[in-house]
């Protein structure tokens, strides 16, 4: 019984960070915090992978690799996304999101 209230805390924990990255996409003005709100839902979603794998998997670990997945993808995305917003920056010379209208 133990086990499945710990699951649900992480699952809260999971479900907060995303919503919490999701708002922060939506109404932030900056891209930089942009950037950060994408990572903070991926981070949701790997504690989600990661609880799944703990709790509900058995030997399997598919939650795990999953998670390790997200997280490269992650990484690489925000290489990416980073360079793109330095060439943005070189044209306009603004980090304000409401300026990038034109792509």
């Amino acid at each position: 019984m133990m086990n499945n209230i710990t699951m649900y805390h992480y699952l809260f924990i999971g479900l907060f960070m995303f919503l919490t990255g999701f708002f922060g996409s939506v109404f932030a003005k900056n891209i930089i915090k942009v950037l950060i709100s994408i990572e903070f839902m991926l981070l949701g979603i790997n504690i989600n992978f990661v609880t799944f794998g703990t709790y509900c998997d058995g030997l399997d670990f598919e939650g795990y690799i999953m998670s390790l997945f997200y997280i490269g993808i992650g990484a690489v995305e925000f290489a990416v996304a980073l360079y793109l917003f330095y060439l943005m920056f070189q044209k306009k010379d603004s980090d304000n999101i409401q300026k990038y209208t034109d792509l």
